[in-house]
């Protein structure tokens, strides 16, 4: 039986935050758990938009925090589905700083999240497929199965002999 199938432009979410007083540290910077979960909410956006469910996060892959992000910055989210595969999809997000008053703007962090649809007992339910239609859409989709693979080596849920797409990566002529 044929999935469902969504382009994955339809899953595009873009949220805008102003760093208030409550959410920075001693340093006057935004934190890093407010940061993760403006993350997780606009990640979890698309993750819904994409599969019409309920879903829960799976996993976020390393995030990194390149400059601080300072008292009065707006900071812009773009996320959007890269690829699904029966109840799972990753969500590749993309975070920017901006100091409006000097006219900068920084991308501050990138991220992949993945999310999995549940139903209303909270089983695992099936999504459609993600069509990517641009040429950063496709990239992104070729890598997913890749980073899907070496999630779920890391997290001891897979033989990392099973992963026929990261056998490349580590085979020496």
């Amino acid at each position: 039986m044929l999935r469902k199938q969504k382009p994955v432009q339809d899953s595009f979410v873009r949220m805008t935050e102003l760093v208030l007083p409550n959410d920075t540290n001693t340093l006057n910077n935004l934190m890093g758990g407010r940061m993760m979960h403006l993350m997780d909410v606009c990640a979890a956006i698309s993750a819904q938009r994409h599969s019409n469910r309920i879903v829960v996060t799976a996993s976020v892959d390393n995030v990194s925090f390149r400059e601080g992000i300072k008292l009065g910055s707006v900071v812009t989210l773009e996320s959007q589905v890269t690829r699904s595969f029966s109840s799972s999809m990753e969500v590749h997000i993309n975070v920017w700083a901006e100091d409006i008053p000097s006219g900068t703007k920084i991308k501050s962090n990138e991220a992949f999240l993945t999310f999995v649809a549940v139903d209303q007992s909270g089983r695992p339910i099936d999504v459609p497929d993600a069509v990517p239609s641009t040429e950063e859409e496709i990239a992104l989709y070729e890598g997913a199965l890749r980073r899907r693979q070496l999630r779920l080596v890391l997290g001891g849920r897979m033989n990392p002999h099973e992963a026929t797409e990261l056998k490349a990566l580590f085979e020496l002529e």
